[in-house]
């Protein structure tokens, strides 16, 4: 009953933003650079902070009336801290929705959003000193590169999904981490998401505060099964990803483009665009192969070396065949 009430909750919370966003022309206009060519209202992945809120305040309430919860370790998790990382990521990427800000604005935002993420992870205190700057680094990185990865419909909210389904199976079945609710509410936010997006017409995108957001929470739980188990291989269920982002900056820089400035260059946006493929076919398409890996590295017994070699190897390989197989094809048609 709880959860169903949260998806009406959330339901009625995007019906009332959908109008806020009407009224006040909170859009999307398609360019030169776009996946799609219709005007469409920005900002629906503001279900994510609304999300997190009513976890807040039904697990409060819950201890104040001495529930019962679910998972007793994760009374040790401070939430309040990854809340008000998660929220002033929220905030200043809404903000960047609306406004355009500069790139120097937006970055002070991530440093602060990440060092309460580390705080929440009980990164400082575990963690030795020169591995901090360079999860700083990383994980400002996953961020923008979810960001460059929400293109097309569906895309990101499906693999996040995928991606937080694959985190509660470990939670319920291998290795308790989390408060399952901490998941559950995310997955609740997706389906409701996907609700309006998972279409040939989407009803609205995510925008910046979508994709920051959902990431950021991905990014938490990673963290704290990696904190829990000691294990590195969890990074792998962001590989699909991990992947793309890596090599089409690595191409744009042999370019000498702008690796800031928006493009057509992901295999995605080829898939999409050049190749005419639906968007929810290849939506789908990297959340099937994100799922594949995933249960690679949940039921694999191989070490982590191994497991790390037997998937990024085989999805290079793929993504550079299909990527250069595609421009091939491009080029012929042209000449």
């Amino acid at each position: 009953m709880e959860y169903f009430i949260v998806v009406i909750l959330l339901l009625v919370f995007m019906l009332a933003y959908f109008k806020i966003a009407d009224k006040y022309n909170i859009i999307d206009k398609p360019n030169h650079r776009s996946a799609h060519t219709e005007i469409t209202l920005r900002g629906g992945g503001i279900v994510f902070p609304i999300a997190f809120l009513l976890f807040l305040m039904i697990s409060t309430w819950g201890k104040l009336v001495h529930l019962p919860i679910h998972d007793q370790a994760a009374e040790n998790h401070n939430y309040l801290l990854f809340g008000i990382g998660l929220l002033s990521l929220c905030t200043i990427s809404f903000l960047d929705d609306l406004y355009d800000l500069s790139s120097k604005i937006r970055i002070v935002f991530h440093v602060i959003s990440v060092s309460f993420l580390l705080a929440f992870l009980n990164a400082f205190v575990v963690l030795p000193i020169w591995a901090i700057p360079v999860l700083y680094i990383l994980i400002i990185g996953i961020l923008n590169a979810y960001n460059f990865m929400d293109g097309i419909n569906g895309i990101t909210g499906l693999y996040s999904l995928v991606t937080l389904l694959s985190l509660l199976y470990v939670n319920q079945n291998m290795v308790s981490f989390v408060d399952r609710d901490f998941i559950i509410y995310p997955i609740l936010a997706c389906l409701v998401f996907l609700f309006f997006n998972f279409r040939k017409k989407a009803k609205c995108f995510m925008g910046d505060i979508g994709s920051m957001g959902i990431a950021f929470w991905v990014v938490a739980l990673i963290g704290l099964l990696m904190m829990k188990t000691g294990e590195i291989k969890w990074i792998l269920f962001l590989a699909v990803y991990g992947v793309e982002v890596i090599f089409t900056i690595l191409e744009r820089l042999k370019l000498k483009e702008n690796i800031f400035e928006a493009h057509r260059r992901h295999l995605y946006q080829l898939l999409a665009n050049e190749k005419k493929i639906s968007h929810l076919k290849v939506s789908t398409l990297y959340a099937v192969v994100q799922l594949i890996i995933n249960a690679i590295v949940i039921f694999s017994n191989l070490s982590q070396n191994v497991i790390f070699v037997i998937i990024l190897l085989p999805a290079l390989i793929f993504y550079l065949y299909t990527k250069l197989t595609i421009k091939k094809q491009i080029t012929q048609n042209i000449n």
